[in-house]
């Protein structure tokens, strides 16, 4: 008669384990099923979001190139002579021609930038409907893989109580092959079906060791949640969570926020590190975002990223009266100024009799 050596205990632990609602096998398949669910809810949301984008950049494309037009014709009906006295006495240097110059050489680009932008998020479009595509494909699998799971617990079942009723009928190798469905190697697959078929050997005695646990009361689901436990822990490898350094937080965040982290620098990333706070970058990026300044702004004024007075300097200048646009194209001013400079130059222009609206950014 064979003893209830500790292989043996162990190979049992595995195999009354697979018999359970606990099994290692339906467990993994949970996890996946609810990983591939949550993949999906994602990039559910985040083709959504991407195709908002694309439709948002064609639309502003399309008014970039019609505004840009009719600015350039509303210049070249301007002649500086025609304001050449207040020009003079306020030291004004403003040159219609120049400024459409500006416009023509600034226009394209800018325009170019956003067809990049938009190219950018179609790819990413791509990439996120191929994710979502694979995790649905995936839970319908995992259903599938589920059903047949369950099928061979249930064959397993059979045979265990055919075997503990003392009338096992099943060949060996009809248990070796069940068996391999569950992952179990030859040497494993023929040790099990030796045991089942002979269960006088260590069966018997395993079960009874079950059945007169030293903790009274304890169910079969409790046995198996055990035995879950034993084998997963002989599974299980140890990994260290590693923290990101502030460099890697913070391309981290400019990748979130929607920058393309290799259009910067390394001279900018360490501008930006050394005078880096979170929570004014994150806060002057959305701000920009919701007066649809593009972020190419920033990523040719570093110093708007962490300027502290971002958000009430574009306030100030939209409040007089200029179009975001207008400040896109002249994100200088907002550099050249802190927020009470600024309102002391709008303050001297207005001194002077002058709508600050209508006098070029360019001139302030």
């Amino acid at each position: 008669m064979k003893m209830l050596t500790a292989d043996i205990t162990k190979l049992l632990d595995k195999l009354y384990n697979l018999r359970g609602e606990d099994s290692v096998i339906l467990s993994k398949m949970e996890k996946e099923r609810e990983t591939a669910t949550e993949t999906k809810e994602r990039t559910t949301k985040e083709r959504a979001a991407l195709q908002e984008k694309i439709e948002n950049l064609t639309e502003e494309e399309r008014v970039l190139g019609d505004e840009g037009e009719k600015l350039v014709d509303a210049l070249s009906h301007i002649k500086a002579e025609d304001f050449q006295t207040v020009l003079n006495k306020l030291k004004i240097d403003f040159n219609p021609d120049k400024l459409s110059e500006e416009v023509n050489r600034l226009l394209p680009k800018t325009i170019n930038k956003v067809q990049e932008e938009t190219k950018s998020a179609q790819d990413a479009l791509v990439k996120v409907e191929a994710e979502m595509n694979t995790a649905e494909a995936t839970i319908e699998e995992l259903a599938i893989r589920k059903d047949e799971a369950l099928e061979n617990q249930a064959r397993l079942n059979e045979y265990f109580d055919l075997a503990l009723n003392g009338n096992i009928n099943i060949t060996r190798d009809s248990i070796t092959s069940l068996l391999e469905k569950f992952d179990f190697n030859e040497d494993e697959s023929r040790e099990a079906a030796k045991i089942m078929m002979f269960p006088e050997d260590a069966l018997f005695e395993y079960e009874d060791k079950l059945k007169n646990a030293s903790q009274p009361g304890k169910s079969i689901s409790e046995v198996f949640a055990e035995a879950k436990e034993n084998v997963e822990e002989s599974e299980v490898a140890e990994t260290e969570e590693k923290s990101l350094s502030p460099k890697e937080e913070l391309i981290e965040l400019l990748t979130e926020l929607g920058f393309d982290y290799l259009e910067f620098t390394n001279n900018d990333i360490e501008k930006i590190l050394a005078n880096y706070n979170a929570h004014d970058l994150k806060k002057n990026v959305e701000f920009a975002k919701e007066h649809n300044l593009g972020l190419d702004m920033f990523v040719d004024n570093i110093e708007l990223l962490y300027d502290k007075d971002f958000e009430q300097k574009i306030n100030q200048l939209v409040e007089i009266g200029k179009e975001p646009f207008d400040i896109y194209l002249n994100p200088s001013i907002l550099i050249k100024y802190n927020k009470n400079d600024l309102e002391d130059a709008i303050n001297t222009i207005k001194d002077s009799g002058l709508d600050p609206k209508i006098v070029p950014l360019i001139a302030y």
